[in-house]
């Protein structure tokens, strides 16, 4: 493959960020430039050009590297290196699969709780005010992230937080093929609206239906003959 060619704007200038927190400066950066498709799914990861990129040296590259492929975003292998993950129908549908399994029942628990949601429609409005699509994409990421966290099981929280990245890195790429955020955002405000009046089953289901619609119609699943589902 191909690495990043010619000469580029830095991704972010992550000189100016105080020593401690330069990891994590460079590891938003990258992220950032993941879920924008500036670096595109496929396209390596050569730390030299990276810490040049970012004015850093190697190593905070190295470490948000790795931190990246832990979270789905980046894959690393001996002889190739490091790459921006694929996405196709294969790798949305695992993602999205368990998504079906927990997040609806993680919704359910919260509702009958009663916990509040107030940071759920706070996220809503900054996807809706989003300046790009990885803006918009971990907007989207915090709204379900406030529907499940407060379900009562930390260990539940904990699984769906770590596909998180990975369920990112899903709608930012499907948004570039099918721009459908303003649908997928509709959606979300009638899960809000009956998730805020109290009807837990209510809300499972149409987060259920939320979930599957959007994989389902941008990444059709191919047949057992290899065609794509309609």
């Amino acid at each position: 493959m191909d690495s990043v060619a010619g000469p580029t704007p830095m991704l972010l200038d992550a000189t100016a960020a105080p020593i401690p927190s330069r990891s994590v400066v460079v590891l938003e950066a990258i992220k950032h430039a993941i879920l924008t498709g500036r670096l595109r799914p496929g396209q390596p990861l050569v730390e030299t050009e990276l810490a040049a990129r970012l004015g850093v040296s190697k190593t905070p590259v190295r470490e948000a590297l790795k931190t990246l492929a832990g979270s789905g975003l980046v894959t690393m292998s001996q002889y190739k290196g490091a790459a921006v993950r694929t996405v196709d129908a294969a790798m949305a549908h695992a993602v999205y699969d368990v998504r079906l399994l927990l997040e609806p029942e993680a919704l359910r628990r919260s509702v009958q709780r009663g916990a509040p949601l107030d940071s759920a429609r706070g996220a809503l409005e900054r996807s809706d005010s989003a300046a790009d699509p990885a803006d918009r994409s971990l907007a989207n990421r915090d709204f379900h992230r406030a529907l499940y966290s407060a379900c009562g099981n930390p260990l539940l929280s904990r699984m769906l937080d770590d596909l998180r990245d990975q369920a990112a890195l899903v709608s930012a790429v499907g948004w570039q093929q099918t721009p459908s955020w303003e649908r997928e955002a509709e959606e979300h405000r009638r899960i809000l609206a009956v998730a805020e009046a109290g009807d837990a089953g209510q809300a499972a289901a149409l987060l259920h239906a939320h979930i599957e619609d959007f994989v389902n119609r941008t990444y059709p699943a191919p047949h057992p003959d290899g065609r794509q589902t309609p």
